[in-house]
């Protein structure tokens, strides 16, 4: 006998789910056979332990750090560190001078370059890139005219003379003396071949490049290489740079975002000079590069002589990105540096504890819900039972492969979020099954019951799982620390649940109301529409539902009587108070 459109479905949604599971079991075992990944997730500094360093300031006599510069090299540390794929770090200051950051596990030698070095910040002439730059700089009033030989950002055949300047760096012999950072002969044969071979991905930004000779580097983005002139004007004499609206000389805004950099005495004399020798310039020798950590961050062509030590520099920025740049040629030029004061192991011993108190709670709570699950619902309950099963595997393998390929670890936090997920997804199957028994109470058979309750549950577990996870994508994006982790196991445990539920859940019932057990309903299956007080079908109408009888005497039992409707009690309360007046009348 063929099998009919539910089952078929019932058995495709399966094998589907049998898929998904054997495919991450699959790509765990590959991550183990790797080397890089493991059958456990790794578990965060509050659970494992790792290494805390105290970096302390290297000052020169007299010289102090501001809270705003400790703050800044925090953030400057915390990006460092996140690039590393380390997660669940701590990072704090300390006494209003020193900066704590702290580690799981053991950190690597690369790890602990990039924690020590500080911004290096520095302005640089370009000689050769592969592309030309879409960014322009200008006064700080954009009301100055280029001088003559200065180009557009969108000038033709900049990619021409880029070609130019890379044939003629060629050509150039060690023999011949620049003139200044821009001259081509800077460039010698060497230098010209490491540059053909160079890929951005080779940059190291825990070696500092010497100032006084040229350095090969690209974009931050990777989308440009240069090969930069010694430097010209080096962060420090930076005093100030903010971001804002240019505007024309009436005082009025263009609505175009820019940058403005205030130089310091020193930094004015050496902009003034650049701008005046990089203005008499074409293609790419007209800009100059804005070096951040060995990457560039911009490098906006000279449309006029600075001589204020003001420039502006405009592109394509809107608030957020000028902010940025602004923020980094501010405090990324500050003359910083760290000394490892301390680096000492975190004892793993009270992070055990608390993950074996965490791992306890969830017990317990698992084990409620399976006994609540299995009174309320009998043997339909074992289906509850089997969907947790099921998530539960399907959330382990996700967060062990989050762990290999994403640096995830699990922190005191998660282990909360996925505590609390076995509520939600507990949640999930309540409101199914009540909402199958609710077909039953209406007379429809269990079969076509299972089909119509799914109907109606999945708008509201769809709804609910939404708003659950839209509260754990703010959470995540607006929160810090392990805060941050609590909100991605939330979110991916609400994830799981709708896949759980549509995969397993639905097409088991589907199966199991075709069985003699439940499809009869059985006592012990929780499905019994006798138990539940169902209400059959009349001809175009429906029949009232039976009173509920007292514990002596009455037909109906005390399931009945508790998953009786509130219409259905009103209407027994009707019929109820109806025969007593009648039977009054007739008294009298």
């Amino acid at each position: 006998m063929a099998k009919s459109s539910p089952t078929k479905k019932a058995w495709r949604s399966l094998t589907w789910l049998g898929v998904i599971i054997v495919g991450l079991i699959a790509l765990n075992g590959a991550g183990v056979l790797s080397g890089g990944g493991s059958w456990t997730p790794k578990l965060a500094l509050d659970l494992e332990g790792g290494t805390q360093i105290i970096l302390a300031p290297k000052l020169e006599s007299g010289q102090t750090v501001s809270n705003e510069q400790l703050s800044q090299a925090v953030s400057i540390i915390r990006q460092r560190i996140d690039s590393a794929g380390v997660s669940e770090s701590e990072i704090n200051t300390q006494g209003g001078q020193n900066i704590v950051i702290s580690i799981p596990g053991t950190p690597d030698d690369a790890t602990l370059n990039r924690i020590q070095s500080s911004a290096k910040l520095e302005f640089r002439p370009v000689i050769v890139a592969s592309a030309p730059s879409a960014d322009s700089v200008g006064t700080d009033d954009s009301t100055a005219e280029p001088t003559d030989g200065a180009t557009d950002p969108a000038a033709e055949g900049a990619t021409d003379t880029a070609t130019d300047e890379a044939a003629a760096a060629e050509e150039a012999t060690p023999s011949v003396a620049p003139t200044d950072a821009s001259d081509i002969n800077n460039i010698t044969p060497a230098l010209q071949e490491q540059f053909d071979s160079f890929q951005c991905s080779d940059i190291d930004t825990t070696v500092v490049a010497p100032a006084d000779e040229p350095l090969i580097t690209c974009e931050a983005d990777g989308s440009v290489k240069y090969i930069l002139g010694p430097v010209e004007v080096s962060g420090e004499n930076i005093s100030d740079a903010t971001n804002g609206q240019v505007t024309t000389q009436s005082g009025a805004t263009t609505g175009e975002w820019a940058v403005n950099i205030v130089f310091d005495g020193t930094g004015t004399e050496a902009f003034a000079d650049v701008t005046t020798r990089l203005s008499g310039l074409t293609g790419a020798q007209n800009q100059f590069a804005i070096v951040l950590d060995g990457s560039v961050i911009s490098a906006p062509q000279t449309l006029a002589v600075i001589t204020d030590g003001k420039p502006q520099i405009t592109g394509s920025f809107d608030q957020d990105t000028s902010k940025a740049l602004a923020d980094q040629l501010k405090f990324g030029a500050l003359p910083i540096s760290f000394a490892v004061q301390s680096q000492d192991t975190i004892s793993a011993t009270l992070g055990s504890t608390q993950l074996q108190s965490g791992l306890i709670a969830g017990l317990i709570g698992l084990i409620l819900v399976v006994l609540y699950s299995l009174v309320q619902y009998r043997l339909l309950g074992l289906v509850t039972v089997a969907s947790l099963i099921v998530a539960g595997v399907i959330t382990y393998f996700l967060i062990t492969l989050l762990s290999w390929r994403e640096g995830y670890r699990l922190s005191l936090a998660g282990v909360a979020g996925l505590i609390v997920a076995i509520g939600i997804t507990a949640d999930s199957f309540i409101v199914y099954f009540e909402r199958v028994r609710d077909e039953l109470r209406d007379g429809r058979g269990l079969v076509s019951s299972v089909e119509a309750g799914w109907r109606r549950a999945i708008r509201t577990i769809i709804a609910s799982d939404t708003v659950n996870f839209l509260a754990a994508a703010v959470l995540f994006v607006l929160a810090v620390g392990n805060v941050r982790g609590f909100a991605l196991t939330l979110g991916l445990t609400t994830l799981v649940d709708l896949l759980v539920v549509a995969l397993f859940t639905h097409p088991t019932l589907q199966l199991l109301a075709r069985t003699k057990f439940f499809g009869d309903g059985h006592k012990l299956s929780g499905l019994d529409p006798r138990a539940l007080g169902a209400v059959y079908r009349g001809r175009a109408r429906f029949e009232t539902p039976a009173p509920v009888a007292s514990r002596k005497g009455g037909t109906s039992s005390k399931e009945a009587a508790k998953r009786q409707t509130i219409a259905e009690r009103k209407a027994a309360e009707l019929i109820g108070t109806g025969s007593s007046k009648s039977t009054d009348g007739k008294d009298s």
